[in-house]
């Protein structure tokens, strides 16, 4: 097998398209590449008064809204708990972030970009709800920024008293976390802080913080007009509502979808133009769910199934693996883990470096037995350690393309993987996308 260092794979992103699913009305996306503006955004219902915040809480609630960064977990009972800690400390913050670390996902950037309006309406009710007069948007991207800036200056009379601002930093796979988000802003570096406090107890400034995806609040707008059940006249009991996909790989140029969650995996190839057949194995909800097999072929888009295949739909990016070999995709997003963490935990620091020295070994056809078996326990032990998710982001590469590849790691401890040999696959970045030049 040649271990000569081509890269195949281009480290520079690629701009993405956006398309709708046939007969779905987007919620979040626009069909074309246009800014929106207070104007537009006001005929299609934007910013409408909000009377009763307990209500809208209520909504929220039976609504099912799961957060978009990633977790997934429950808006609804994410708001309840920064509004009770803000009322007995007498006060809560509300954070946009935008941050976006993953370089295979540009959902929350588009929606800065596009439709600022959108988001900084959806900030106005939460912060409502939660009781904040003071926000944060949270961004890496300097065109995000400046979109966002607009707004808030055209939308100064209806967000009245809510005292909003923008902070830039440099962009990081860990910039992200939302401790990073919450240290950043209170004037350290982007980089995750210990747990406990958790943000919802103390974050910026000491006080109640609701740190929530952009994509997220881009939801509640649509709450607050047409309620709950409209929300869920889309995607399933446990996974309701849309979700936005940024789908890459295969060979295709990356398109950002607007999503029903429960949507069969087979369709969303279908509408990509991908054969179901050509499919080897995806990397699902960006770099941190690790490698799916093609069981992924068999599920559906919602977090129950994936979830039961043993990964996660995280921030909605789905990458395709066709013509790439698994292992040197794995090898590739191990050395950006090691390239990308904070450097704050040992246990991080180290653990990242030597399963990405295991795995650039297992590419290259020269890892052991030992090799793989420290692997193996690396990926069992590291697990959970560290100030944030980073270790195990790495953990879960290293495990599924153990566990889930393991003809493809045997071609490699025997030399023969012909699709390496055929076209190795390197990259600083696996498949990173960007959104292209603002209009």
């Amino acid at each position: 097998m040649s271990t000569a260092p081509t890269t195949v794979a281009t480290d520079r992103p690629i701009p993405i398209a956006v398309a709708s699913l046939p007969g779905i009305a987007p919620r979040l996306l626009l069909s074309d590449r246009r800014v929106e503006d207070l104007a537009d955004y006001r005929r299609s219902g934007g910013y409408q008064p909000l009377e009763n915040p307990d209500r809208l809480l209520g909504e929220v609630d039976e609504s099912g809204l799961r957060g978009r960064g990633g977790a997934g977990f429950p808006l609804g009972i994410k708001l309840r708990s920064v509004r009770e800690h803000g009322l007995r400390a007498g006060e809560a913050v509300i954070v946009a972030n935008g941050e976006e670390g993953e370089p295979a996902s540009v959902k929350d950037r588009w929606l800065m970009r596009h439709r600022p309006h959108l988001v900084l309406d959806g900030l106005r009710l939460a912060a409502a709800v939660v009781g904040a007069r003071r926000g944060h948007v949270y961004v890496s991207d300097a065109d995000a920024a400046a979109a966002i800036e607009a707004a808030l200056l055209d939308a100064a009379e209806i967000l009245g008293d809510l005292e909003l601002s923008v902070l830039v930093v440099e962009a990081g796979y860990v910039s992200g976390e939302e401790t990073a988000a919450i240290r950043a802003i209170n004037g350290g570096p982007a980089k995750p802080s210990d747990k406990p406090p958790r943000p919802f107890e103390q974050g910026v400034a000491g006080m109640p913080t609701l740190v929530s995806n952009v994509e997220t609040l881009a939801h509640i707008p649509h709450i607050a007009r047409n309620g709950a059940a409209s929300f869920r006249s889309r995607g399933t009991t446990s996974s309701p509502g849309t979700f936005l996909a940024t789908v890459t790989g295969a060979g295709k140029p990356p398109v950002l979808y607007e999503i029903p969650h429960g949507l069969p995996f087979a369709d969303l190839l279908a509408v990509h133009g991908v054969a179901s057949d050509d499919v080897r194995g995806v990397l699902m909800g960006g770099y941190f769910g690790g490698l799916l097999s093609r069981d992924v072929l068999t599920g559906t888009l919602d977090h129950d199934s994936i979830r039961s295949l043993g990964g996660g739909l995280g921030c909605g990016a789905i990458s395709l693996l066709t013509d790439q070999c698994p292992v040197a995709v794995a090898a590739s997003v191990m050395r950006y883990f090691d390239r990308e963490n904070a450097g704050q935990c040992g246990s991080c620091f180290n653990g990242t470096a030597a399963m990405a020295a295991v795995l650039d070994a297992l590419r290259d056809g020269i890892a052991g037995a030992d090799d793989l078996a420290r692997l193996e326990r690396w990926s069992v032990v590291l697990r959970g350690r560290g100030a944030c998710a980073t270790l195990d982001a790495a953990t879960n590469v290293a495990a599924t393309v153990l566990s889930r590849f393991p003809d493809a790691v045997a071609d490699h401890r025997s030399g023969r993987c012909t699709t390496c040999d055929e076209a190795p696959y390197r990259t600083l970045r696996p498949f990173a996308v960007e959104i292209g030049a603002r209009l």
